[in-house]
């Protein structure tokens, strides 16, 4: 059985309400969205668009995301029979966790790890091998090379990763190939969901890779590209064999998702709203990091998502809990410990911004982190 606990996120976004703090734990914007997706949205409500679509998914916007995987990834999909559109990122995890993972198999997640990759391994009777990745954050391919078995299943992996912001390399990718051509039955499921929010590097993606594309589950998020967390909307790619067993889960967990959402989307899509996407969010790291810049906060390398990592040892000796705690309930700002993130706790006194917020937000939560 397993234990249900309240996530970090939640934990804290509640302790934000209830403190009246500026929430920068939770990664979700407070600022508005493109005002074209209000008025795309608004004219369709009116068109009686209310009903179920397709269980893969409105076909229009299947097809636009192949356009959009041709155009920035050179990577042709055949959106009949390799796209699924899912009830956000966290659903299409789930559904490709318990589809393709069997009882008594081995999964490895890298931590720190996004919460919501265990408990699908679980809940399916697996067992999922947590590996660390080194202190700043890259992979130590000596010890995920170590932890495979011949129970291993799955390869979870997280580019650009949440919560470090760090994104993987050429050489991160060839290593890892090299790896799985020793392995051929294991499969990886790529959380790719910042992949539009890189900064001086563009992330390399899976989709890049075609040794890897045969045994691959990428998961996109509209939610986190185009600012819409709400409207749960993100989408799953996987070569047709791999969808074949990934569709059998998805019609009976939820069938199809949100219709108005799909077909509001697909219009959006018809301009080019992903190219810009990058640049913003590196001005709103630049702006919060420059902000920060006389605070005694360390802050640690951010190639990509819109998460900040920072370690306030120069602060104080608490352990990540704590300070986090002290930080809301004394001081007025909610932050998210990393330590939440691991399965052996290390603590190593590093917190996570989002910085996907108002410049004024940012101001005001800067103001207050200054005087720290």
């Amino acid at each position: 059985m397993i234990t249900a606990e309240t996530t970090i996120f939640t934990v804290m976004s509640q302790l934000a309400q209830q403190y009246g703090a500026i929430n920068l734990a939770q990664g979700f914007p407070d600022f508005d969205i493109d005002p074209k997706l209000k008025e795309i949205t608004a004219s369709l409500v009116f068109e009686g668009q209310h009903q179920y679509q397709p269980m893969m998914g409105h076909l229009g916007l299947r097809e636009k995301i192949a356009l959009l995987t041709q155009k920035n990834y050179h990577r042709k999909v055949d959106p009949q029979t390799e796209i699924l559109i899912t009830a956000g990122a966290t659903q299409g995890i789930y559904t490709a966790i318990q589809a393709l993972v069997q009882p008594g198999d081995e999964v490895i997640i890298l931590d720190p790890s996004y919460d919501c990759y265990v408990t699908p391994v679980v809940l399916r009777n697996a067992r999922a091998i947590r590996i660390p990745l080194n202190h700043d954050y890259t992979p130590n391919w000596e010890t995920i090379s170590k932890a495979i078995t011949d129970k291993t299943r799955m390869i979870v992996i997280n580019n650009p990763h949440n919560p470090s912001g760090r994104i993987w390399q050429e050489t991160d990718f060839e290593t890892f190939e090299t790896i799985l051509e020793n392995h051929p039955n294991i499969l990886v499921l790529s959380d790719e969901v910042y992949e539009y929010m890189t900064f001086e590097q563009k992330h390399i993606s899976v989709h890049e890779r075609p040794k890897l594309q045969e045994k691959s589950i990428v998961i996109s998020s509209f939610g986190k590209s185009l600012h819409i967390t709400g409207w749960k909307i993100g989408y799953l790619i996987a070569p047709k064999n791999l969808m074949n067993e990934v569709k059998k889960v998805h019609q009976f967990l939820v069938f199809c998702v949100n219709g108005l959402a799909q077909q509001v989307i697909n219009a959006y899509l018809s301009e080019d709203v992903t190219s810009h996407i990058s640049a913003f969010y590196q001005a709103k790291r630049d702006y919060f990091r420059n902000l920060l810049s006389g605070a005694r906060f360390d802050l640690l390398p951010c190639e990509g998502s819109y998460f900040q990592l920072a370690s306030y040892a120069n602060i104080s000796d608490e352990n990540e809990i704590d300070f986090t705690l002290r930080l809301v309930q004394k001081h007025g700002i909610a932050v998210i410990p990393v330590r939440p993130f691991r399965e052996d706790e290390l603590d190593q006194k590093h917190i996570r911004f989002c910085f996907a917020k108002k410049n004024e937000t940012l101001e005001m939560a800067a103001e207050l982190l200054s005087k720290l």
